[in-house]
């Protein structure tokens, strides 16, 4: 993610990389942490609980910027974001009770602290709009490859993992995150997230056709509930922006 992000600034625009490093620097850092640190809560919570769990949890990051920027500055919480929090507490209960059988307890509380790290930073990047998101990025992955540094016993990786560890780091996480972040520029922290319920409704079906990766029936119930909870919240904002 670094190398992908940051080499397009060295070799081609330096005067906005300039820019960039002298605007919102230290925001940019904390944004920049906060996000390393959710991947690897992430990727934790992948490796120690189903992916059915984890990006079904990972869908509430709406609810969970509503909540943050209400608490960081004072924006309102609407009735609707009060009701559809009670409607996701309860789903979130219900795979917690999972914690016996396929799922995980500590898989499904790393999940939870990924997401509530990863709205933060959303929260504070729709309110510091002039930050550059390429740049941010590449500060995401520089620190997330010094914690994970930390964490891992060895270096030497095989040729198909490294395969997947490039896709994975020079395309597709730095271009996703360059897009959700210049996202926040337009919409609210909360209505990013709520896109991403797209990415709640998917992965599970990938990795039931692909890894054979069965969600247990706590998670079908208490995914489902979140999973119309959410789609009940964004027509209602829909609806409700229309009308005003």
């Amino acid at each position: 993610m670094f190398i992908s992000m940051f080499s397009t600034f060295i070799f081609k625009e330096k005067a906005i990389l300039k820019k960039a490093l002298n605007t919102n620097l230290p925001m940019m850092i904390v944004c920049a942490i906060l996000m390393g640190t959710s991947n690897i809560f992430f990727i934790t919570a992948v490796k120690t609980t189903t992916v059915a769990n984890v990006v079904i949890i990972f869908s509430t990051a709406a609810l969970f910027s509503a909540l943050f920027a209400y608490l960081f500055y004072k924006e309102k919480i609407t009735k609707n974001i009060v009701i559809s929090s009670i409607f996701i507490f309860i789903g979130l209960f219900i795979i917690f009770n999972d914690k016996l059988e396929i799922g995980s307890l500590k898989g499904n509380i790393f999940a939870l602290l990924c997401t509530a790290l990863f709205s933060i930073a959303f929260v504070l990047l729709s309110k510091h709009k002039d930050m550059n998101r390429t740049i941010l990025t590449a500060f995401a992955g520089l620190f997330l490859s010094l914690l994970a540094i930390f964490f891992c016993e060895e270096l030497i990786i095989d040729f198909r993992t490294l395969i997947i560890v490039m896709v994975m780091g020079l395309l597709i996480s730095p271009i996703s995150r360059v897009l959700m972040g210049n996202g926040a520029k337009y919409i609210s922290a909360s209505e990013v997230t709520l896109l991403m319920i797209i990415e709640t409704i998917m992965a599970p079906i990938w990795v039931w056709i692909f890894l054979d990766e069965i969600p247990s029936f706590y998670t079908f119930i208490g995914g489902g509930l979140i999973i119309i909870t959410l789609i009940v919240n964004s027509v209602y904002n829909l609806n409700y922006h229309n009308n005003r």
